[in-house]
């Protein structure tokens, strides 16, 4: 079965949806261009089916792979024969694949080799073949002191060493075994000896044991750091009787006989099959599998957390003065224009008797500036800072928000940041980081590394490579989802439109450093090695706002701008006369324009970008206070509710920033007053929610709240 039926065939698809998306993808083109600007060509699919056509295209590929690798090797070593040539080509997943090759894989040196080269694998074949009597009569034959077989016994063990390592290559055993794991096996921990003072947080499982597939996949990655730190001893069994028994229906030809010499070998083969080989394999593999499962539950939830955030409201082109708090070293103050870009820097100290000329200088640069917005870091100091700030009388209009400051450190540290700032030390930079956050988190959060944001589950648990792989789609989907202005938009956040790179975006901000700003699409050619192909790709993703023809801050591609204007000619107007008039353009009958390439999909596209060109797809800001009374943890009693804002969601549960450096936790129990399967269901990042607090722990830092709403 070719790759495209199969895939068509295992997400439902029809073959000619997925053949048209593979074929994109080997040109080149990109998942955010494929799904927007190609619905003809994949009948409408949108980016999760998409990357899901690239990924297993990319998973039969790789056991394409490694079929002619296995196959190489088995020619080269003159092991491969027609029947196994046929059982490798028809091998559906890479587990079937390994279990085929097993048996023929280059190993060292095992116990059932040893005795192959004693002689002893015809007795190894009598006893497996169970058909005849005579065991000890048959093994006297295989007596041969310079073989080093002395006696019965030895020649008997070396068989079954061989029918031993027989049991553990048979693809069926291994498969029976398989599944007997992934229904009954249980996972367990336990803490190693001398371990147990240092190990408190991984007290729960310093005794656990539960189902294995179904434990949740934060409670598998808890206990597997626990085994990587050599904290606990984790393992995935069955019982081994129950192994033993399925086993023994495979091998055990005549099981009535059970006083039978021939019958008792063979037993004694399963067990030790079974104990020393397949038990260990099949362990392993469980470990692995539940590992995967782990990673891709844990990356999804990351996945869907850094999608809230990167697209959480932005406050837009407002003049804003941002303050990174501190205590002893002082709070640094930016001012920033509407674009961004840094006017003045400062330093107050309002938390020591510098408290009047702090307020002072806060008033003087909010009127000098003219700041419209005052963004204030949440982390140390900040709420000081904004009770500090709350008390002064500054003009009405100026909105004072509190920002995530996540990751901010890590920017103000970075090579973006140097290269952004390289007179300005790195406490300014974050300052700028912290009030660019509040204008568009989109084009500020790009420049971090989406691991060190701090809305992930086990990040450094994970595959790092299928996180990175997950991390650059959503970023690269956001991005394009929202769209970038060509004129005004940062090298790394150009990086991420579609058929662009750092080295392309790098040279577009020189082109427009250069030479002024891009007045309309078709300048972006001038770029240096922006071709044909990138131009295609990117186009309909980059806005020009203020250019020459009107259809550049839409999001309607240049291929279509001809369509636009056959709809200008039959309404008898200019194109500047359809943008934004809604009732005229909804009003067109679209089956008149119809082309090959563009059918009712690009056409119902095109209609909504006139009608609202470079709409901005994230919600609008909404303002947020923490309650005035709460500061510190101390703060907090039981049954109050308080207003937070939701800064991380993970399998357990959600964590809610309420206003005193330390977030809470609402356990998925205490999200909704029905059953909640999945937390993000019912909360996401930057989510503004009323929550009540359970109980707080001071001491270890600890707060536990609910989101129920019934009395309780």
């Amino acid at each position: 079965m070719n790759i495209i039926l199969r895939i068509s065939r295992e997400l439902g698809l029809k073959e000619k949806q997925v053949d048209a998306v593979a074929s994109l993808l080997d040109q080149g083109a990109t998942i955010p261009f494929i799904a927007r600007y190609r619905k003809e060509m994949t009948g409408s699919l949108d980016e999760v089916v998409i990357a899901d056509i690239r990924d297993r295209v990319q998973t039969l590929k790789d056991l394409s792979a490694r079929k002619e690798a296995i196959l190489k090797s088995l020619t080269e070593r003159q092991l491969l024969t027609p029947d196994l040539a046929d059982a490798i080509g028809l091998a559906a997943s890479m587990t079937a694949l390994e279990d085929l090759y097993e048996r023929y894989r280059p190993k060292k040196r095992t116990r059932a080799q040893a005795a192959r080269e004693k002689g002893l694998d015809p007795l190894a074949a009598f006893i497996l073949a169970q058909q005849q009597q005579g065991l000890m009569a048959e093994a006297q034959k295989y007596i041969c002191p310079d073989k080093e077989v002395t006696c019965v016994e030895e020649a008997l063990a070396g068989a079954r060493d061989i029918i031993a390592e027989t049991i553990n290559e048979d693809p069926k055993a291994r498969v029976a075994i398989r599944d007997l794991f992934g229904s009954s096996a249980m996972i367990s921990s336990q803490v190693k000896k001398d371990k147990a003072e240092e190990a408190s947080k991984f007290r729960d499982y310093f005794d656990w044991s539960e189902p294995a597939f179904k434990t949740p996949s934060h409670r598998v990655l808890a206990m597997l750091r626990g085994k990587n730190e050599s904290i606990l001893t984790v393992h995935v069994l069955v019982e081994e009787a129950s192994a033993i028994a399925l086993l023994d229906r495979f091998f055990l030809r005549h099981p009535s006989k059970t006083n039978s010499d021939i019958q008792d070998q063979v037993r004694l083969s399963i067990r030790d099959a079974y104990k020393r080989l397949l038990s260990k394999s099949i362990e392993k593999e469980s470990l692995d599998q539940l590992k995967r499962v782990a990673d891709d539950q844990a990356i999804a939830v990351f996945v869907t957390n850094l999608r809230e955030l990167l697209l959480s409201p932005p406050l837009g082109q407002k003049r804003v003065m941002a303050i990174d708090p501190g205590f002893r070293t002082g709070c640094k103050v930016v001012c920033l224009d509407s674009q961004g870009k840094l006017l003045h820097h400062d330093v107050i100290f309002p938390h020591d008797k510098g408290r009047g000329k702090a307020g002072q200088t806060i008033s003087d640069l909010a009127k000098k500036y003219s700041i419209e917005a005052l963004a204030i870091g949440n982390g140390t100091a900040g709420r000081e800072t904004q009770v500090f700030i709350k008390e002064m009388d500054l003009p009405k209009g100026i909105e004072v928000v509190m920002v995530d400051e996540s990751g901010a450190s890590i920017y103000s540290a970075s090579d973006i940041a140097r290269q952004e700032f390289p007179d300005h030390d790195i406490t300014v930079r974050g300052a700028v980081s912290i009030g660019r956050r509040l204008m568009d988190p989109l084009a500020e959060l790009v420049k971090i590394d989406p691991k060190s944001i701090g809305v992930g589950q086990y990040q450094h648990d994970v595959d790092q490579k299928l996180l990175r792989n997950a991390l650059e789609d959503v970023v690269k989907s956001c991005v394009n989802q929202v769209g970038v202005e060509a004129n005004t938009a940062s090298r790394e956040l150009l990086a991420q439109v579609s058929g662009l790179n750092p080295s392309i975006a790098a040279n577009m901000v020189a082109h427009r450093n250069e030479n002024g700003p891009f007045t309309n699409r078709k300048q972006f050619l001038k770029v240096p090695r922006l071709g044909p192909k990138a131009f295609e790709q990117a186009a309909g993703f980059l806005r020009i706002q203020n250019g020459k023809n009107p259809l550049d801050k839409s999001g309607i591609h240049p291929e279509s701008y001809d369509i636009v204007a056959r709809m200008a000619l039959q309404e008898g107007c200019k194109i500047e006369e359809l943008l934004h008039d809604a009732q005229r353009v909804r009003a067109l009958d679209l089956t008149r324009f119809i082309t090959p390439a563009a059918g009712l999909p690009t056409l119902t596209d095109i209609v909504n970008e006139l009608a609202a060109p470079g709409r901005d797809p994230r919600k609008s800001f909404q303002s947020f206070s923490f309650d005035e009374t709460i500061h510190k943890i101390t703060d907090l009693v039981p049954g109050m509710r308080v207003p937070g804002i939701v800064t991380n969601v993970t399998a357990f549960g959600a964590f809610v920033d309420i206003g005193v450096h330390q977030d809470g936790l609402v356990h998925i129990s205490q999200l909704a007053d029905q059953y909640v399967r999945e937390p993000s269901e019912v909360v996401s990042v930057r989510q503004q929610v009323w929550v009540k607090v359970l109980e707080v722990d001071v001491n270890r830092r600890r707060i536990s709240l609910s989101m129920k709403q019934s009395k309780d």
